[in-house]
């Protein structure tokens, strides 16, 4: 960083070329190298995303990555669509990791793996599992569920 470039008027082009790719270079660590999986459609109380150490506040169109956690305090609620067209509903007093997301929009063809570690979810799954019944996973502390139908219930106590 802090270097400068001297170039002669001959080679100006290829100059001002190297110091834009360098400049932007430079940038790409600050980028998001990944795009996001859904966003928060509904959120009332105390609703929060954990994202690489930080707690957000999850409001309403708070776009969702894959490795976020979504918390919900004792008078919260969350909705959520993803990409794939899934749904999922949060409950109280709940946590959701969204492990792994990846979605082929042309084939439908994805996985997605999340986990309850506690708490309630609904859900209605999307063109993925449709796709591939197996490849929707939800996990609990006891328990893998492979989703096969559309809609269901998950309760973790505490």
């Amino acid at each position: 960083m802090g270097r400068i470039i001297t170039c002669s008027t001959k080679y100006f082009t290829l100059c001002l070329g190297a110091a834009l790719l360098a400049f932007i270079m430079g940038m790409a660590p600050a980028a998001r190298a990944e795009e996001p999986i859904g966003l928060v459609k509904t959120s009332s109380g105390d609703v929060r995303i954990e994202r690489g150490g930080q707690k957000l506040a999850a409001a309403s169109g708070a776009k969702l990555y894959q490795s976020d956690q979504v918390l919900t305090g004792a008078d919260g609620a969350a909705g959520m669509t993803f990409i794939d067209n899934s749904r999922l509903s949060l409950g109280a007093n709940s946590v959701l990791a969204l492990e792994r997301f990846r979605f082929n929009t042309t084939t439908y063809e994805g996985e997605f793996v999340s986990s309850v570690k506690k708490g309630t979810l609904a859900a209605v799954s999307g063109k993925i599992a449709k796709q591939t019944p197996e490849a929707m996973q939800v996990r609990t502390p006891s328990a893998i569920l492979g989703v096969r139908g559309t809609k269901f219930i998950v309760s973790v106590g505490n």
